[in-house]
Formats: structure tokens, sequence, C-alpha cells
């Protein structure tokens, strides 16, 4: 459980019962709802991390898109609708390289456009021999990203980096190393499933 969902959850719980006490108890129940609405929301289950040489996904959710390309980077775009885990991972082993945050719209995230217009949050992780580069991107209801390292720092393959609250996309993106091993259409998980493989020198 994300401390963010605690407090939500008890703001609304306190909430409700100040309406349950000063009006009739049958308003009170849509906030005793999102009450727990939010404790749902901020799960944060743990995982299976995969061995080897592989990037798993950052995060939860439908993968939506796949652009390969030989020059520039491939992109894996997952959304995450709001009934998906939105704790965010680290789909590699590696240092914290350069981390952007860009200002923009809160546009539907399943929408394509999402990717260049939303306001996000780009990570680069500098692995051994290669790099992942993931973009946090806020959505129509997610309004907040947050991420937990900062330069410098070293992560764990599958370890939790950050969050998005309330509906988001997250899109990463591999170098001519990577075989991409994911289809449009699958659910992935973030920390477990895997979204590629180093290819062999």
């Amino acid at each position: 459980m994300v401390i963010d969902g605690i407090y939500y959850a008890a703001a609304f719980t306190a909430g409700g019962a100040a309406v349950w006490y000063l009006t009739r108890p049958v308003f009170a129940i849509p906030l005793f709802v999102l009450a727990l609405f939010c404790l749902y929301f901020f799960r944060d289950p743990d995982r299976a991390i995969p061995d080897g040489p592989v990037a798993v996904s950052p995060a939860d959710g439908k993968v939506v898109g796949i652009l390969t390309a030989l020059a520039a980077p491939s992109r894996i775009s997952i959304f995450l609708n709001i009934f998906d885990v939105h704790v965010n991972r680290a789909p590699i082993a590696g240092k914290i390289g350069k981390v952007e945050y860009t200002k923009g719209q809160f546009l539907v995230a399943s929408r394509e456009v999402a990717s260049s217009q939303n306001e996000r949050n780009t990570v680069t992780i500098e692995g051994e021999g290669a790099n992942v580069t993931f973009a946090q991107i806020a959505g129509l209801i997610a309004r907040r990203i947050v991420f937990w390292k900062k330069p410098g720092d070293q992560v764990a393959m599958g370890e939790r980096v950050g969050l998005i609250k309330f509906g988001s996309r997250v899109d990463v993106f591999l170098g001519p190393e990577w075989e991409i091993t994911v289809q449009t259409g699958q659910h992935v998980q973030g920390g477990s499933s895997i979204l590629a493989r180093r290819k062999q020198a």
C-alpha cells in the first residue's frame, strides 16, 4: 500500500463521518465508497522479478501501441486505467541518468497524441551495456506524477521508482540492441512482464 492511499482514504472517511453526523447517513455513503476505492487504487502488490538480459514493464496496463524504428528508439506505449496498479517500476537495473519534467496538456492518455502533448516526466536508466528511457505521462484524470528517485541513484530491475495518480500512460523507449517481445493489446504487469530482450552480440 502506497502511503498516499491511506491519506486519501482517511480524508474521505473523516468527511463521510462528518456528513453522517451532521446530515443524513445516506449522504455519507459516496465518501466511504471513495475511501475504499483509494485503498484499492494505491495498492502495491509484490511482483516476481525475472532474471536475465531483459527489460520489464515499468507499469501495469494495456499495450496500446508499438512503434519500431531502425535509427531512432522504438516505443512501447502502455495505458493504465483507474483499476490498474499505478506504482511504476524500473524496467532495467542501472543508474538514474537524465530526469526531465515537461509541462503539457491532460488529454485522454489512451490517445496517440498524449505521448507528445501531455504533461510527462522522462527518465533514462543507464544499464550495463544498454539504456532504457521511459516517460510517466499524465492523463485526463491523472494530474500528478511522482518520481521517488534522483539522478545518480542506483536501481534494481523491478524496483519501485514512482507513481502516477488516477489513470495515465507510460511510454518505454528502446534502442536497436533490444528485441521487443510484447504485442499490441497485451496486458502487462509492472516489474514482472518482459517487454524486450537484449539481442545477442
